[in-house]
């Protein structure tokens, strides 16, 4: 097969872009469809939320099909499109609470707490599926490597920063654009931009941690993160927490929005695991998965009225020297449609079912 030249690839997106702009809902389509995915990332980043992004980035291009007719080329097709969707994420995120992890709201707890409620007042920070990152990054020279900027803590962090500090750390860190490209995005000056940059860089620099997990991962050998993503899920089917706790670090955490409560060390984490999960829910099944740049476990939960299991949460591990440093269990069956997972499983012959004494 011939290679596409680079000229003829800009003569066909020119046409494409000349057909759009005439009013042809499909060249318009095929234009974006190259950019969606980054596009998507972009959102959750702003937003924090999958099911946000999904929203904005609907949102988004409309309003960009709408203002074709406007759009002069004085920049790049990506660059106008990373402004529509910016200023549609940051018209979202006004007015709404930050997205939080239950660690922004209070210290841990010493003991397993039973019979939790969620906290619905809460907005809570949401996983995100691998599957929809972009490969690599945008440009070879932005700081952020694409599964960098997905991590739970760095997403965390953001959803502290106002809608301005956010955006412009992403645009210039994560995507590569300038600050007078910022400037102009944002309508707003390059002194305002460099201002917000430094701002946001000192607070992400405060609640990140220093080495990132793409580095940790690339140091834990593919056995090794085997061992530890199935010895994980295996520990939770067999109710073994001895098991479980062999592969924590000494100040592992685990949360599980929307609960409010989380455990830090390993006293408190077993007590949690020893009282809820290994005991009283039910009998456990996973499938692996990834999030956030990150190995994550599927869980799904069978209890004496149900015959199948069905999903439970979406856990992302956060690894340190070879062991787990964080759990972060998102509850809930809204999650798993995005990352392509069964919404049951069968059950297994023997399985024993513990009495659900508790709220898992």
């Amino acid at each position: 097969m011939r290679a596409v030249s680079p000229r003829a690839a800009d003569d066909a997106r020119d046409a494409g872009l000349d057909r759009a702009r005439e009013g042809d809902r499909a060249a318009f389509d095929d234009l974006v469809a190259p950019l969606r995915r980054e596009l998507h990332a972009h959102c959750y980043r702003m937003l924090g939320s999958a099911h946000d992004a999904d929203d904005a980035l609907q949102e988004a291009l409309l309003r960009a099909w709408r203002g074709l007719p406007r759009f002069e080329g004085r920049s790049s097709l990506r660059s106008w499109l990373y402004t529509v969707a910016t200023r549609t994420c940051l018209d979202a995120a006004a007015g709404r609470a930050r997205r939080a992890l239950p660690v922004d709201l209070g210290p841990a707890s010493e003991r397993a707490v039973l019979d939790s409620a969620p906290a619905g007042h809460v907005a809570w920070l949401g996983p995100y599926p691998d599957a929809g990152l972009a490969d690599g990054p945008a440009t070879p020279d932005v700081r952020y490597e694409q599964r960098e900027a997905v991590e739970l803590a760095f997403v965390a962090a953001l959803q502290h920063l106002p809608g301005n500090q956010r955006a412009a750390l992403l645009l210039f860190e994560v995507l590569g654009f300038s600050a007078a490209e910022i400037a102009t995005m944002m309508r707003t000056s390059v002194t305002s931009v460099n201002s917000a940059l430094a701002r946001a860089r000192r607070l992400v620099a405060d609640r990140v941690p220093p080495v990132s997990q793409q580095r940790t991962l690339r140091r834990v050998d593919d056995t090794r993160l085997r061992e530890i993503v199935t010895g994980y899920a295996t520990a939770l089917e067999n109710g073994d927490t001895d098991a479980l706790v062999a592969l924590l670090t000494e100040d592992v955490t685990w949360s599980m929005p929307p609960l409010p409560q989380w455990y830090r060390g390993l006293a408190a984490v077993s007590d949690f695991a020893r009282e809820l999960p290994m005991t009283r829910c039910g009998s456990w099944r996973h499938r692996t998965t990834s999030a956030n740049g990150q190995p994550a476990v599927a869980s799904y939960l069978r209890t004496e009225d149900a015959g199948a299991y069905l999903p439970w949460s979406v856990n992302v591990l956060t690894l340190r020297d070879g062991r787990i440093a964080g759990i972060t269990s998102f509850l809930g069956a809204q999650h798993f449609p995005g990352f392509g997972l069964p919404d049951a499983l069968p059950p297994v012959s023997g399985d024993h079912l513990a009495p659900r004494s508790a709220r898992c």
